[in-house]
């Protein structure tokens, strides 16, 4: 490591399993810790061994893995009050976790020490001193978290600093200050954290939560003050409100500050990892993250488009590139005439400036009336198709006829007939559905099945519908927007109309429509 090296410790499997709703299987957290090592970071907290059988089934099987990069933490608090580290559960658990580090979490604010582990302060001490040397004494490299670090040291400054010299004192190889509560503020954070490098003549860390806002802005700051160990998870998961999101604070330290926290090459990946983990911790990726967000290098407005069409780094802080995202361009009816012209070209479709100007007044009129494409691209790749010479669409609506009906023998229920073109065939099939729109998709895919097998596989994987004029009551405009995913595609498409059917229709169509452009049934015609 240099002196412009940083040490990341990644927490997701720990920290970031703590936050509401999330919860890790035993290969869940196997497949991201061998993730993480693949993208470079230095240390993966596995969790505590003793607080549950998983993470303890955890440190078994990544004993049985290869860790090229990382070294695997297994994480526990100081002895108990009046016992020794050897009589200590907690730490004999730790040692059976065989990890080649360990982190211990320590009291550094008297609130705590009377309050919650209900001792005194020299005894705090001795719990400090005592298990971190043990555990040194043992072989383990200890990371010793300094738990509520800003807050001890705003109320007790002495005592709160006394902590970490005792830690490092008896071994720690790093002292990691942690604003537990989240609310302590950069300019804080700084000052603190400088104070501390200047007395401690030890390796500091930072530990940050988001409860303030501030979680990513406090690590940066932290490393300002001479940090060189940052802790975080992946998007950001955790307690409460979430931890400091590793995933700006490495670009930040990386292409900002010019600390080198994983290999260059490797930041490329960025944005692949957070997915990744976004997925196994099923949880939905936040588009509007910094960096690794689908929106994160969205451009939307027309004034911006027109400026990146003449230079990308007009509206656009790094190189999306770098961090292994995209430049998507956004259409609405905020756009102007470059963003159909970039959306054009991302779709392979040739306009000159006098169709793209006439696409944009159209979307300004749909939008008008209640259609959105910005979350519905293939409807807009459609539109743009649709305006190239010899566009043959691949089934053409004749008509149809949808029925709701109670019956005394099946309680509600839908039927739906659909007559379609395709090519010189006119198919005329009939359908049932628990409702109206579910017996349409029902009947058209009945109808087109004969023609396009490959759209056995696909499928409509949600339907929002949503009022835009609820003063009109149930004659109310709706706009209904349909995902719909075949292996690993994805496609949203959208429909609005005062007829909650109609617009479902259009919504659909464009699904299937846009599923036949892009597979291969028009071979199978």
């Amino acid at each position: 490591m240099t002196s412009k090296s940083i040490y990341v410790y990644d927490t997701t499997l720990r920290d970031g399993a703590q936050r509401e709703g999330l919860s890790l299987s035993l290969n869940d957290k196997l497949k991201i810790a061998q993730r993480l090592d693949d993208f470079g970071v230095h240390y993966i907290e596995g969790g505590w061994p003793g607080s549950n059988p998983k993470d303890a089934d955890f440190f078994r099987a990544a004993r049985q893995m290869t860790f090229r990069h990382a070294k695997i933490a297994a994480f526990g608090s100081t002895r108990r009050k009046d016992t020794t580290p050897d009589a200590d559960p907690n730490i004999q658990a730790l040692l059976a976790a065989e990890t080649p580090v360990v982190t211990l979490v320590g009291k550094s604010w008297d609130l705590h020490v009377y309050d919650v582990l209900e001792t005194d302060l020299e005894e705090n001490l001795a719990m400090i001193a005592e298990s971190v040397a043990y555990l040194k004494a043992q072989g383990k490299e200890v990371v010793y978290d300094a738990e509520h670090f800003f807050d001890g040291y705003k109320a007790k400054p002495e005592y709160a600093l006394l902590t970490l010299k005792v830690a490092a004192g008896h071994g720690a190889g790093v002292v990691v200050l942690c604003d537990t509560n989240g609310g302590s503020l950069p300019w804080e954070v700084e000052s603190i954290v400088g104070r501390v490098v200047a007395h401690l003549g030890a390796p500091v860390g930072i530990h940050t939560h988001d409860d303030g806002g501030c979680g990513v802005a406090n690590t940066l700051a932290a490393v300002r003050a001479g940090a060189v160990h940052v802790q975080g998870t992946i998007n950001g998961y955790g307690e409460r409100v979430g931890n400091a999101n590793l995933c700006t604070v490495i670009p930040d330290l990386q292409l900002k500050m010019g600390k080198q926290c994983v290999p260059p090459e490797n930041l490329a990946r960025l944005t692949e990892l957070s997915r990744f983990v976004a997925e196994v911790t099923n949880l939905g990726h936040a588009s509007h993250q910094p960096f690794v967000g689908t929106s994160a290098f969205a451009h939307k407005g027309g004034i911006h488009v027109a400026a990146m069409r003449k230079n990308a780094a007009s509206y656009q802080h790094v190189d999306p590139a770098l961090v292994g995202n995209l430049k998507r361009t956004v259409v609405s009816e905020l756009s102007g005439r470059g963003n159909v012209l970039d959306k054009a070209a991302e779709y392979g479709v040739d306009l000159d400036s006098d169709q793209a100007r006439h696409v944009l007044q159209q979307i300004k009129e749909l939008e008008a009336q209640g259609f959105s494409f910005e979350s519905a691209e293939a409807s807009m790749s459609l539109m743009l198709r649709r305006l190239q010479p010899g566009y043959r669409p691949p089934f053409e609506l004749l008509d149809f006829t949808v029925l709701v009906q109670q019956r005394q023998d099946k309680g509600m229920c839908a039927d739906a007939t659909v007559k379609v073109r395709v090519g010189d065939q006119v198919l005329h099939t009939a359908a049932e559905g628990n409702g109206p729109v579910n017996a349409l998709d029902a009947a058209l895919r009945k109808a087109l099945l004969s023609v396009y097998p490959m759209l056995a596989g696909v499928r409509l994987a949600d339907y929002k519908v949503r009022i835009l004029d609820s003063e009109n009551g149930t004659g109310a405009t709706v706009r209904v927007l349909i995902d719909t995913e075949q292996e690993l595609r994805h496609w949203s498409t959208v429909g609005a109309s005062a007829n909650i059917i109609e617009a479902s229709w259009r919504a659909l169509a464009d699904s299937l429509e846009f599923a036949l452009l892009n597979g291969n049934a028009q071979g199978e015609q």
